[in-house]
């Protein structure tokens, strides 16, 4: 399955299905580029077991975007490549949505170069004097990051402000949400800035591992030195053994309540906890261990919503941890 020309289709999705009584077979998702390659696989395939009978749409409006229509009742099921957040936990509650919550794999948040580039890793300081706000506008040259590092221009590439990704790249970069220098590319298209890259020697951006592992023979993941020091290149074994921090990160879909009543939500939503793991494996995320799909499966059985994140973003969790929590829900 190409993310590429998925995004095309992705793109219209919000006009396909007008009717009003094909409307009470549709399933409506929007939200996160990063978690729309399992969600739209998972979608292709439960649409052929369905023989037709039911449709998914699902839209790229980034996280943020994402959740605006999922908190307006707008949607049935909201992608998102961070949790949450307080804002938005009380707009969903200004407006009677109520949802649950359920983590579909570990994405491994891959920085990445030209495959000319000389540049091997980066540690999050080096990251923090690149992105920062500071940066605007003055460091411009990457031997300004690192005196080591060639006297060239810095092109910059990476998410857009509706992005979950951008929102957790930021904190895990210079310390604060959404605290970022803006002279730089951005688009909520993943694609736009593997092409950006791409094309220049002097590129730096960053994405999902989905776009990355796609794009192999076009782009170079960067090595990212973690807290003890190590440089770590992205992975699923490094995502599993928790080496690959900060940038490895749980990715979900939120699912409201009033639509999982529904019988077309409810199969979808089933036939995604049956198969999201292999779909994430297929685009190379880190499935979650079945003990995770089991409980989100009792959680929506039991009516079980809400968050374990109360509100915030948070950088470094581990797997261990996301599952001790979900336990408690």
């Amino acid at each position: 399955m190409k993310v590429q020309t998925k995004l095309v289709a992705a793109a219209v999705a919000g006009l396909i299905g007008s009717g009003a009584a094909f409307a009470q077979m549709l399933v409506k998702v929007d939200g996160s580029s990063t978690v729309y390659p399992i969600t739209e696989g998972v979608a292709e395939e439960f649409q052929k077991s369905k023989k037709g009978a039911m449709k998914v749409t699902v839209g790229i409006s980034g996280t943020g975007g994402g959740f605006k229509k999922f908190c307006r009742g707008e949607t049935d099921v909201q992608n998102a490549s961070r949790p949450i957040t307080a804002k938005e936990m009380e707009d969903c509650a200004k407006a009677g949505v109520k949802y649950y919550e359920i983590p579909v794999a570990f994405d491994a948040l891959t920085v990445v170069v030209n495959p000319k580039s000389p540049i091997k890793q980066l540690s999050v300081a080096e990251l923090k004097t690149m992105w920062e706000p500071a940066a605007q506008g003055k460091i411009t040259k990457w031997n300004q990051v690192n005196p080591a590092f060639p006297d060239a221009p810095l092109k910059l590439f990476g998410a857009g402000a509706d992005s979950g990704t951008f929102e957790y790249f930021t904190e895990a970069a210079t310390g604060k949400s959404k605290s970022s220098r803006g002279d730089y590319t951005a688009s909520e298209d993943d694609n736009v800035l593997v092409q950006g890259v791409q094309r220049d020697v002097n590129a730096i951006g960053y994405f999902g591992y989905a776009y990355y592992a796609e794009n192999k023979d076009k782009l170079k993941a960067v090595a990212i030195v973690n807290s003890a020091g190590k440089a770590v290149e992205p992975s699923e074994a490094a995502v599993v053994d928790g080496s690959y921090n900060p940038m490895a990160r749980p990715i979900f879909i939120y699912v409201s309540d009033s639509g999982y009543k529904r019988a077309e939500v409810k199969d979808f939503v089933e036939y995604y906890l049956a198969n999201g793991a292999n779909m994430a494996k297929e685009v190379k995320y880190v499935p979650l261990p079945a003990k995770s799909y089991m409980l989100s499966a009792d959680h929506l059985k039991k009516g079980k919503m809400g968050t374990v994140f109360g509100g915030k973003n948070e950088i470094g969790i581990k797997i261990e941890d996301l599952l001790a929590r979900e336990a408690k829900l």
